[in-house]
């Protein structure tokens, strides 16, 4: 589904994506891992066309990615669920659902998509009608994961889901993650620090760090691996 070749990028003369390669399959649940500062949400924004990308290639099911106006890339079903949640503090919560429906898919799947969001996160339900920058973080980042299934997409981007959310509000959000890619059959791409639950949930994943992929494989050889249980899983 998503092929990344010989990828770099990155910001004024910095260089946050060096010769990056990585693949996910469709129905994939494929995990990110690495240092802060690896290039990890910089990958995830050159994907969705924050970030130009300098040379390298990016292709989505059969397509050149980089050739498709920012704007265009969540019709083709790519939905980014970025970093710090980023709702919109004045609208409600429905709201920002609404807003995440704006693709074609989103606005004809509305009515199935708002049924799942509120089976996943039923306090979105209770609080529809609450502007959202009142809501709790965790809630946040439920209404944040709600506005990319609003969209429809075929394949799911979260960028550190996890992130300033007390354990047992973060394991809620990872078994919401689970369940969905599971009911729907969607393509998940997580990029996590809590490295155990995202190698854990994942079937395949990377390690970048200093803006390159240093370790790949799937979920039982990553688990095992000495440098990935030292530098990460804290073994």
């Amino acid at each position: 589904m998503l092929e990344v070749k010989n990828l770099c990028a990155g910001y004024g003369g910095v260089i946050a994506l060096d010769n990056v390669s990585l693949r996910v399959e469709e129905g994939e649940f494929v995990s990110i891992v690495g240092p802060n500062g690896a290039g990890k949400t910089t990958l995830f924004k050159t994907i969705s066309g924050t970030v130009p990308a300098r040379s390298g290639t990016i292709t989505f099911e059969g397509r050149d990615l980089l050739s498709i106006p920012m704007h265009e890339r969540p019709h083709l079903g790519i939905a980014h669920v970025p970093e710090g949640r980023q709702v919109f503090p004045q609208l409600t919560v429905r709201e920002n659902l609404e807003m995440g429906a704006y693709t074609r898919n989103g606005r004809r799947d509305w009515e199935d998509n708002s049924r799942l969001i509120t089976d996943l996160f039923p306090i979105l339900a209770e609080r529809a009608d609450q502007q959202a920058g009142t809501l709790s973080g965790g809630q946040q980042q439920m209404l944040a994961i709600g506005r990319g299934l609003a969209s429809s997409p075929k394949l799911l981007m979260l960028d550190e889901p996890s992130m300033g959310l007390a354990p047992t509000v973060a394991d809620a959000i990872f078994e919401a993650i689970v369940a969905v890619r599971r009911e729907r059959g969607l393509t998940v791409l997580l990029v996590e620090q809590r490295a155990v639950e995202a190698l854990e949930s994942c079937d395949r994943g990377y390690v970048i760090e200093t803006g390159r992929v240093v370790l790949q494989g799937g979920q039982a050889e990553l688990l095992s691996d000495d440098r990935v249980r030292q530098a990460y899983l804290g073994m």
